[in-house]
């Protein structure tokens, strides 16, 4: 299993507009995640043993922090046709048995996925409620077969500084995990 790294999008990013469809089918844009202490975007997908790693606490999480006033989205972006597990008619059966409380978009044509410059599943986007990227980084240091336990105290550490105002590192660890599955022709570089 190879791990791909996060790009780490530079501190201080404007928040790359969107609309996507949610698993029924609704649009929700950039615009329609309002909260006003902060906006939480995570790139995850259904087959990626990463994601399936932290997924419990993602939907335990979900609710926390929507609770505190948070915006939060989850995005796929693989290429269905070739993953078939990470299209929208299994995603939003992972939304349910997951209970995510957040929306969770499908990206067919992986054209946000390039805006945030998101390189793996998970890959986590939390920005300022002025929508300027803050923290960029890992969920935790669990991965696959490691045993560390799976917490997401990086992710919640970064969104308890947002919410109290304390100032945010400035040295974050990248998130690893599968690759983004680009479509053939999609890679990011390519023409």
């Amino acid at each position: 299993m190879a791990e791909t790294p996060s790009t780490m999008l530079p501190l201080g990013t404007q928040a790359p507009d969107f609309s996507l469809p949610d698993t029924a089918g609704r649009a929700v844009s950039l615009r329609d995640l309002s909260g006003p202490e902060g906006l939480l975007v995570m790139f995850i997908c259904n087959h990626c043993p990463y994601v399936k790693l932290v997924a419990p606490e993602l939907a335990r999480l979900g609710p926390e922090y929507l609770a505190k006033g948070f915006s939060i989205a989850a995005i796929s972006a693989n290429d269905a046709e070739r993953y078939p597990d990470d299209g929208p008619a299994k995603m939003a059966e992972e939304a349910r048995q997951r209970g995510y409380a957040f929306p969770y978009l499908y990206d067919e044509s992986q054209s946000v996925a390039k805006a945030y410059r998101a390189a793996c599943t998970p890959d986590f986007f939390l920005f300022d409620p002025n929508r300027r990227l803050v923290y960029r980084g890992q969920f935790d240091d669990s991965r696959p077969g490691n045993g560390v336990p799976v917490t997401g105290a990086d992710l919640r550490r970064a969104m308890e500084q947002l919410l109290s105002g304390s100032t945010m590192a400035s040295k974050q660890r990248p998130s690893v995990g599968c690759n983004i599955k680009w479509k053939p022709g999609n890679e990011p570089g390519s023409a």
